[in-house]
């Protein structure tokens, strides 16, 4: 297994003999005005250039999509990929909301579903907390995550836009992952809190995983993610939690082999 971080949310995981596009947000720097009410609102999306070319990129077996808010699924996602390209999503109505820009190859993930002897399990997670997302849950949506699992691979966990809950610590002991990746920088609705994990967060899944490595991904590249990576490699220091969870910068690549 081999795991890219390429920015924001977006990633590629060579698993098992195959190549998957994650949360594909592919716009040149600035594209789009920030989120609205949203800290740091008045930045332009994405706040950095992808690190690699959208060729590259787009040299993948399938795509996975955790949610379609325009950070995971963005304009120009849907304009460069192609349309017959296989692509995963967390339900029928996500689904739909693909098929509408022309794509025709789009599967729904379920408990166990199967890819060339590859597992995906869809996995529930919570764009926030219980308070916020009866102020907002429309608009917050539905997210998921996806467990990915092959008898030569390690099993790796990917939890999507979710804070710390009893939807991450079930998955956790459900399928006791190798890695996962947590989308680690905070972002916030302006009075309401964070909708991804905070540095807290991460403290949560280290302590109820000890025996996995921890990615921190979705850093450092919207204006309302305000956790830097600078920020939390320091509180991962300070709480001796460095043997375990990695930071990287976009562009940067880790190897995991199954022992």
């Amino acid at each position: 297994m081999k795991f890219t971080q390429v920015r924001n949310a977006t990633l590629i995981i060579q698993y098992a003999g195959k190549r998957f596009l994650i949360d594909p947000m592919l716009a040149s720097q600035g594209t789009y005005p920030g989120f609205e009410g949203t800290p740091n609102s008045h930045l332009r999306n994405p706040l950095v250039e992808l690190p690699c070319s959208l060729e590259t990129l787009l040299e993948v077996d399938a795509v996975i999509v955790t949610h379609t808010h325009p950070d995971h699924w963005d304009e120009t996602a849907k304009a460069v990929i192609p349309k017959d390209m296989l692509i995963f999503a967390q339900h029928q109505a996500d689904a739909d909301v693909i098929r509408t820009s022309g794509f025709t190859n789009i599967r729904i993930m379920g408990d166990n579903t199967g890819y060339d002897g590859i597992s995906l399990s869809q996995t529930d997670g919570q764009h926030g907390s219980d308070d916020l997302m009866s102020a907002m849950g429309d608009r917050m949506g539905e997210v998921c995550g996806v467990v990915f699992r092959h008898p030569d691979e390690k099993t790796l966990y990917i939890a999507g836009d979710t804070v710390w809950n009893h939807h991450v610590q079930q998955s956790i002991e459900r399928y006791q992952p190798d890695v996962i990746i947590l989308n680690s920088g905070d972002a916030q609705i302006d009075g309401l809190g964070s909708i991804i994990m905070t540095k807290e967060d991460v403290r949560a899944v280290y302590e109820a995983a000890p025996k996995a490595t921890v990615i921190a991904s979705h850093m450092e590249a919207v204006n309302h993610a305000v956790l830097s990576r600078q920020a939390l490699r320091d509180y991962l220091i300070t709480h001796q939690m460095t043997d375990r969870v990695r930071v990287p910068e976009d562009g940067e690549s880790y190897t995991f082999h199954e022992s």
